[in-house]
């Protein structure tokens, strides 16, 4: 009795500790894996739409805030105006000092990969919207600032 008290009790261990990490992993890459579908809805691997993209090339989030636009050279910028890189016609997306940051690979008729310049996949892109594959980075960089805000907040009311 005492034995298969203490081998349930590792199996339940076993069970919670798989969980756990298996949460972490799927939440790290919440926004690190991005799809933009064919109407231009920009999704997380959950499915879970983060934004779209207008007719007039820009991109919103969820509550209407514009993150970027790419104006006709191509150019990425930003909601205040400062140019974040640029949008080649061929997917490629180059940040300011022109080094490649994410470029896109042909999978099929309408899907494109996005990969980071190591080849690590960020997520696929419907053919009409190649030139926003830095969507990707971008949703990335808002995730980051968001979290960012949130631990600044939390650390300054812990010291108030």
């Amino acid at each position: 009795m005492k034995k298969l008290k203490h081998l349930f009790t590792f199996a339940a261990l076993i069970v919670f500790a798989a969980s756990a990490f298996a949460q972490k992993a799927k939440d790290s890459t919440k926004y690190n894996f991005i799809t933009i579908d064919g109407k231009g809805g920009i999704h997380n691997h959950a499915g879970t739409k983060l934004g779209y993209i207008t007719k007039d090339n820009i991109v919103k989030d969820n509550q209407g805030h514009t993150l970027y636009f790419i104006d006709r050279d191509g150019n990425v910028v930003d909601a205040k105006g400062n140019k974040l890189g640029k949008a080649a016609k061929n997917g490629n997306y180059y940040n300011n000092e022109g080094q490649v940051v994410l470029q896109l690979k042909n999978v099929d008729e309408a899907k494109c990969e996005i990969l980071d310049p190591k080849g690590h996949s960020w997520g696929y892109a419907h053919r009409n919207y190649k030139l926003h594959t830095c969507a990707a980075h971008c949703f990335l960089l808002e995730k980051q600032k968001l979290e960012q805000a949130k631990k600044d907040s939390l650390s300054k009311k812990g010291k108030s």
